[in-house]
């Protein structure tokens, strides 16, 4: 192999391995959320986990922060309100069912967002795509029944409702001009400050205070919290908007569409999911479905679809954490 071909492929790799670190630790953050939270200390882990990325990122935000217009800082505020409760069904699921299931299951999204946009430009979908759909809803069913003809349990139907609110999130952020042209560190944080006065506004009615949980928690704890703040969150974002610049968008959603294997392998290896053979079915099913829909997803509607995904390009808006972020 000539010198220069070996190293352009050390080079590619190089780029691939932190976008491939990213779809790795988000995957890991349903486990993390169920080592940290329960359901009455659910938002109050919330609170924490921006409260602690917040001044952070408004350090690196500063300068763009004080360029926003009034109509960016309320488009922005406005989106944050529907990412709070992505949040909020994401996290409430994850303390109610397997991180196996929560990682497959919100996975739907990259299915689900271009049916929403073909809905919207009233086009038709291809076959090919409604055929993944398909397969995608039955793995769901297989993989929430455990292979059974059990209804879906509770933590699987809140974050089935995570994902319908993010692909309806990431066509609002490509259809909101406010945003349009804004910076995508500064849309970023102001998304999570209103996300995180909204989880300080409902910590008040709901379970203790984020300063109780926050003494309650054991070094553990602590450790998993800032895995999913520092990791999860901040390392997340940046890495992003340096990978959509450096390499292609189309690799970097392929290897962020890695996120629900390892949400998965997570949750089998470390927290000791135990499956069925139809449920392990069902979850391939669901993998090859996603993969298959996002090959065969429409392509997006010109100038009005394009737009920032919690700020970043669309390869990131079609497998938003936001985590995401």
């Amino acid at each position: 192999m000539p010198a220069s071909s070996s190293k352009s492929a050390s080079s590619s790799v190089l780029r691939d391995l932190p976008v491939l670190l990213v779809a790795v630790v988000w995957g890991s953050s349903f486990l993390a959320v169920q080592r940290v939270a329960e359901p009455r200390t659910a938002v109050a882990m919330l609170v924490l986990r921006f409260g602690l990325v917040l001044p952070l990122l408004g350090v690196a935000a500063w300068r763009a922060l004080r360029r926003l217009s009034r109509t960016e800082w309320l488009g922005g505020a406005t989106l944050g309100l529907v990412l709070s409760g992505i949040f909020l069904l994401e996290t409430y699921g994850a303390v109610h069912t397997s991180a196996t299931n929560a990682g497959l299951i919100i996975s739907l999204t990259m299915v689900l967002t271009p049916l929403g946009e073909s809905a919207l430009g009233r086009t038709a979908p291809s076959r090919a795509f409604l055929a993944a759909a398909g397969l995608a809803v039955l793995g769901v069913a297989l993989l929430t029944g455990d292979g059974g003809l059990r209804p879906p349990a509770l933590g699987d139907l809140l974050v089935l409702g995570a994902a319908v609110v993010r692909s309806g999130y990431v066509l609002a952020t490509a259809r909101t001009r406010a945003v349009r042209n804004t910076d995508a560190l500064a849309l970023t944080w102001v998304q999570l400050a209103t996300a995180t006065a909204v989880f300080g506004v409902v910590s008040l009615a709901v379970g203790p205070a984020p300063w109780t949980v926050a003494v309650s928690y054991g070094p553990a704890q602590w450790a998993w919290l800032l895995h999913l703040s520092l990791f999860c969150t901040l390392f997340a974002f940046f890495v992003q908007m340096w990978a959509v610049r450096a390499t292609s968008p189309s690799r970097v959603s392929l290897l962020l569409g890695t996120e629900p294997l390892w949400a998965a392998v997570f949750g089998i290896t470390l927290a000791g999911n135990r499956m069925g053979p139809l449920a392990l079915l069902g979850g391939a099913l669901v993998l090859v479905a996603t993969e298959w829909g996002r090959r065969t997803a429409p392509n997006p509607l010109p100038a009005t679809s394009e737009g920032d995904g919690e700020g970043a390009p669309d390869p990131v808006a079609t497998n938003p954490e936001p985590t995401p972020v």
